[in-house]
């Protein structure tokens, strides 16, 4: 037989010996692909989290038994409860049965909690055992610094959302059953709803005027403000208070700018919002003194961003909403339930002005050098952040009748997951609301993506371009 007619022997297959070799199959290769490309890029992982638990959740909103809510709202109402955003073209309270609030309340937890976050720890309590991939993703999605604190990091953030959230059932729960006369399944209810919604950063609400009936009251507007401020504080700042409370000087720099900012964010919101309000009428004017602090303080920490509303906000001045539009785009910490380019961006931002102006070759925070890197990628997180707001807001300004500010507040609101609204959702144009929807998405993860990718990215060079100088101002 000639050599180019014979046939090629089989080969042999590792631990089939003589056996032919078994190519996969396309479906196979594609699925290996798919499980390589998720390994190597943890923060792919969490996107695809987050989108497969809006479908879900618009899957189930639309189910008769939810309500007889449309496709758009379904999804609406989906994205906002997984965003923890609050923005609503509808009535929690009224245009959903209590299933259809049961699957809103189960899309805030999962959305707060961090979809990969909360697959890592079912998996955790199952098998007990992590693996690799899912540590890089669970670290992705809390900003574990290292892979080893992975485990203990997610017990600690379960205790402690159980832990805040029931504390805080308990006091909102006893209060509607004792100041307000509601039945005890109901008082319970309402106060499981809004502990979960107020520590997830949601605002999202089962009354028509969200919290405005209860402007004036210690017992409702303080349990929600303190749980909105440890939600939107960050799981490894928490963490890190409740290890090292006593010891300030051993803080991380990261825990030290979030107490800081918060610190200062908290009253200037509050002063602001005395300040802005305090002769008008309609808001704070029909107040007591002590109505109008208390009114002031809750109304204040939910630009961070909680979106319950004390105050009328059809009511509040503009250039009220105009400050409350920074604070909303400013947000709360990182890695935490709140939204914005995040106090620690804009903590960045400002200590490099001011270290500019004053001609200090180092920028420095706390007697720590803050890298060049990071303050590249605080510069790019606002500036994407500045571009997600005015390109919306001029396309909806364009194509609608509504004024600039109440556009830029529905914008914001909805790129930042904050969910305090002008009053306008519902009346906006289909393509207007699902504008919102992609902002609420990107919202989320926008910021938290970008941080990351614009870490991973960073690598050395080996060659180094000649330095020039620009004119600058």
């Amino acid at each position: 037989m000639p050599p180019w007619s014979r046939q090629r022997a089989p080969q042999a297959r590792p631990g089939l010996p003589g056996g032919p070799v078994q190519r996969p199959s396309g479906g196979l290769r594609l699925g290996a692909a798919w499980r390589a490309a998720m390994h190597q890029r943890p923060l792919l992982g969490i996107v695809l989290g987050f989108a497969g638990a809006v479908v879900l959740g618009t899957v189930l909103l639309v189910l008769p038994l939810s309500g007889h809510a449309g496709l758009r709202t379904a999804l609406f109402t989906a994205t906002s409860a997984v965003c923890v955003t609050g923005l609503t073209t509808v009535d929690t309270g009224t245009a959903w049965t209590g299933f259809g609030q049961l699957v809103i309340l189960l899309l805030i937890q999962l959305g707060g909690f961090g979809i990969m976050t909360f697959a890592s720890l079912v998996g955790l309590l199952v098998s007990r055992r992590l693996g690799l991939h899912t540590r890089l993703m669970a670290a992705a999605s809390t900003r574990t610094v290292g892979l080893g604190d992975v485990r203990s990091t997610l017990v600690r953030v379960g205790r402690i959302t159980l832990a805040v959230e029931a504390a805080t059932a308990v006091l909102l729960a006893v209060r509607w059953v004792w100041g307000y006369h509601e039945p005890f399944g109901r008082a319970v209810w309402l106060g499981v709803f809004h502990a979960v919604s107020a520590f997830n950063n949601a605002g999202f609400a089962l009354f028509p005027d969200s919290l405005e009936g209860y402007a004036t009251d210690p017992w409702i507007g303080i349990p929600i403000a303190l749980a909105v401020l440890i939600g939107g504080l960050g799981f490894p700042v928490v963490v890190e208070l409740l290890r090292r409370h006593h010891r300030p000087s051993r803080w991380s720099l990261h825990t030290k700018i979030t107490v800081l900012m918060t610190a200062i964010l908290v009253p200037l919101g509050t002063v602001f919002m005395l300040t802005a309000e305090w002769s008008n009428p309609a808001t704070l004017g029909g107040l007591s003194v002590p109505g109008r602090v208390l009114a002031s303080f809750v109304q204040g920490v939910m630009p961070r961003t909680a979106g319950f509303s004390v105050l009328d906000p059809a009511a509040l001045r503009e250039g009220t909403w105009l400050g409350t539009d920074v604070l909303m785009f400013i947000g709360g910490g990182s890695a935490s339930t709140a939204g914005g380019i995040k106090m620690t961006t804009f903590a960045v931002l400002a200590v490099v002005i001011w270290s500019e102006l004053r001609g200090d070759p180092d920028v420095t925070f706390f007697d720590r050098r803050i890298s060049a890197a990071a303050q590249r990628q605080a510069a790019a997180v606002a500036l994407v952040g500045v571009a997600a707001v005015i390109v919306p807001t001029i396309a909806i300004d364009l194509t609608s009748d509504f004024g600039l500010s109440d556009i830029l507040a529905e914008v914001v609101s909805a790129s930042a997951t904050v969910g305090l609204s002008a009053g306008i959702t519902a009346q906006l144009a289909p393509w207007h609301q699902v504008v919102l929807i992609g902002l609420m998405f990107a919202g989320r993860l926008g910021p938290i993506t970008l941080g990351a990718a614009l870490a991973l990215r960073e690598r050395a060079r080996a060659v180094r371009r000649p330095e020039g100088q620009p004119i600058i101002g």
